[in-house]
């Protein structure tokens, strides 16, 4: 039985020589990244979901069969939107018919002036696709995607086309999309960045599987998964502003087992954050030093140490200060060298201090 909050996916097949197994569940609401190196298989994933390319086994979205064992829903009749790399407007309408060639029947979504709002399209409405930049087409094309009105949005690597103005143009359209739409996304990328900018969901794609599916947090602090032995590994914590020190200028962020600190020149809106912190900032002691510039040194202790090379190790760790609620306590990876390791003695299940040089807020979150 399809779950009304789950996305169940388990389809599998070929494409030319390459055996394809993508098995996971999402949930049914938020953003949910596929990422992987190019060439995995992402799109044919999502093509899969959509209908397009036809694979064995069941798609089960929010309570609905789209796919099951001698059931196949036609790619017209699922209740998709799909964003593709490019744009592909119909060059010889505006905007605003762009936008309405994809209502159903001619019914215009209840939430249009919603949608039109959150992509900042009413200014656009009566342009031609030629004048517009490419952020301006890209927001266009979402906008038409979701004219549809769909049950889940897929989206393919939306803004590898575009350069870096115009990704920083359209990134803080798409976190508002997350934060005020009740829609699942499906969001294609092999940029980590875009990632943990956007993603709640993360499901891993390697040469056509997947190789593991869960919250963000949770895999991205998982030694056992190569994103932990990447040269740029890094955990992003959700984080809730807890204080601000005025003679200081610092501002606290609150997280599961612990407190961080951040200069700031005034105390920010109260909501959650998103904080990003890379394995190569986090540096391990066995005692809390007094005598340093270090503003964030906090007790943890060791989950596992795993080995990424002749000379270096991850060090999973696992905060031990408050808890929140019935919140885990967050991970840090630290990537410490064999000799440091050794001469320390480190090992799971021992008491140290991580020694956090560096905290970044991400963007936009």
């Amino acid at each position: 039985m399809a779950s009304p909050d789950r996305i169940s996916i388990a389809l599998r097949g070929k494409v030319g020589t390459l055996p394809l197994g993508f098995t996971f569940e999402a949930p049914a609401h938020g953003v949910t990244a596929l990422y992987g190196p190019s060439g995995c298989g992402k799109t044919t994933l999502l093509r899969a979901i959509a209908g397009l390319v036809r694979l064995q086994g069941h798609c089960h979205v929010g309570g609905e069969s789209w796919q099951d064992e001698g059931h196949f829903l036609a790619p017209h009749r699922r209740a998709v939107g799909y964003v593709f790399q490019e744009p592909s407007l119909f060059p010889h309408l505006d905007v605003e018919d762009n936008l309405r060639f994809s209502l159903k029947r001619g019914q215009r979504p209840d939430n249009e002036d919603e949608i039109l709002r959150l992509l900042g399209l009413m200014p656009l409405l009566s342009r031609d696709p030629a004048t517009l930049s490419g952020g301006e087409r890209q927001r266009v094309a979402i906008g038409r995607a979701l004219f549809s009105q769909p049950r889940l949005l897929l989206m393919d690597e939306p803004l590898s086309a575009l350069d870096p103005a115009a990704r920083d143009e359209i990134l803080p359209f798409l976190e508002r999309l997350h934060g005020e739409l009740e829609l699942p996304i499906f969001y294609v990328s092999h940029d980590m960045r875009e990632v943990e900018r956007l993603a709640d969901h993360l499901v891993l794609v390697d040469e056509g599987r997947v190789t593991a599916s869960g919250p963000l947090q949770h895999l991205q602090g998982d030694a056992s998964l190569p994103l932990a032995a990447a040269r740029d590994a890094a955990v992003t914590l959700d984080a809730t502003p807890s204080g601000f020190d005025h003679t200081g200028n610092l501002q606290a962020f609150s997280v599961a087992g612990g407190v961080f600190h951040l200069p700031a020149e005034s105390e920010p809106p109260m909501g959650q954050v998103r904080l990003r912190i890379a394995a190569g900032d986090v540096s391990i002691a066995l005692h809390s030093a007094a005598d340093t510039t270090i503003l964030n040194i906090l007790p943890a202790y060791i989950e596992s140490r795993r080995a990424v090379s002749d000379s270096e190790e991850i060090i999973v760790l696992r905060l031990a200060g408050e808890e929140i609620a019935d919140l885990p306590s967050a991970r840090l990876l630290a990537r410490i060298s064999r000799h440091s390791c050794e001469r320390l003695r480190l090992k799971p299940g021992m008491h140290v201090y991580a020694q956090v040089k560096g905290v970044a807020l991400v963007p936009g979150r």
